[in-house]
């Protein structure tokens, strides 16, 4: 059996890397990948970097990881995509694209027939996520975001599919572990569970930083990651967790009410009440002032901390501890 994306063949045992040619309609962009197909039978885990632009740390760890994976010491296949996006990582790098002004983890799973960003979507969607056992996407904090490290995953509904996904959230060692109630929107995780595949966001690193420390850690939680779904048998150093951490749960997003000036309140992490103060969005022209309070209580994992902001910006978005309801007799 080979392992084949595009014109990229990789037979047992080998490790290939290469660009593939996409075709966006009105340009055509080459996206790196790497496949490493193992001696052994075994999942097929697609771990993609570069959705967003300005989002260094996953660009860094899974380049790394390209490297160091061995293919004799590998079971299954392992596809990495650096630079899922292209335009945005090298021309924008900002989360929308400079080609058509897209976020592409808005359009997940794309459309083939739409905007370029809509069909980098669809392209990644088609020839690398479809069909996989396992599905990693790898973000950060863009130049102007601060937040938490955190793991995410989505609920869909079945059993089997929901605890693939809450194991591998885990399995990644985080502080944070941060579940959507449901499958909905065009996040890409969110839209590989939507197929079946068990998927998570990975969020490592802040301010649009090249943070050794930061790749570093990525880079042992994708080792603990792939050592849980038995793509690797060699515990990764500190070995595996051996429990799960407490899970978080969205509960708030906080949107700016107006184009300005944003001055927020608050660091990464701070635990707010509802009412709250959180910060105040001014206007440069005539000074006047909006005041940004928390919805509701619960703690910061992701603040924007640039200067000036639009009208329906994200500020900041609140989780809280996950509490599972009580059994009833």
């Amino acid at each position: 059996m080979t392992l084949t994306v595009g014109p990229l063949v990789a037979e047992a045992g080998s490790k290939i890397r290469g660009v593939i040619d996409a075709d966006l309609g009105t340009i055509t962009v080459r996206i790196p990948v790497t496949l490493i197909h193992g001696t052994r039978p075994g999942p097929r885990v697609v771990i993609t970097g570069g959705v967003h632009g300005g989002e260094f740390v996953g660009v860094d760890a899974t380049t790394r990881l390209a490297g160091l994976l061995d293919p004799a010491e590998v079971r299954g296949q392992v596809i990495i995509c650096p630079v899922a996006n292209p335009p945005a990582v090298y021309q924008g790098r900002l989360n929308v694209s400079p080609v058509d002004g897209v976020n592409i983890n808005r359009v997940f799973p794309g459309d083939p027939d739409g905007s370029p960003t809509e069909r980098i979507a669809a392209w990644l969607f088609e020839n690398l996520i479809s069909g996989a056992d396992a599905y990693a996407d790898l973000h950060s904090g863009g130049i102007d975001q601060t937040l938490c490290d955190f793991v995410g995953y989505r609920l869909t509904g079945d059993p089997d599919l929901d605890a693939k996904a809450r194991g591998m959230a885990h399995a990644v060692g985080y502080e944070y572990v941060i579940f959507g109630t449901d499958p909905s929107g065009g996040n890409s995780h969110a839209a590989a569970a939507r197929q079946g595949i068990p998927a998570v966001l990975i969020e490592t690193g802040q301010l649009g930083q090249r943070d050794e420390a930061a790749v570093e850690k990525l880079l042992g939680a994708l080792n603990r990651l792939l050592h849980q779904l038995d793509v690797v048998a060699v515990p990764p150093a500190g070995g595996p967790r051996s429990t799960f951490a407490p899970e978080w749960v969205w509960v708030g997003f906080v949107e700016s009410p107006a184009a300005g000036l944003w001055y927020p309140d608050f660091t990464r992490g701070s635990d707010v009440s509802s009412g709250q103060s959180i910060g105040r969005v001014i206007d440069p022209v005539d000074g006047s002032e909006h005041k940004v309070v928390a919805p509701v209580a619960g703690r910061i994992i992701y603040g924007m901390q640039g200067l000036t902001v639009r009208q329906g910006a994200h500020l900041a978005e609140i989780a809280a501890p996950f509490t599972p309801p009580s059994s009833t007799a």
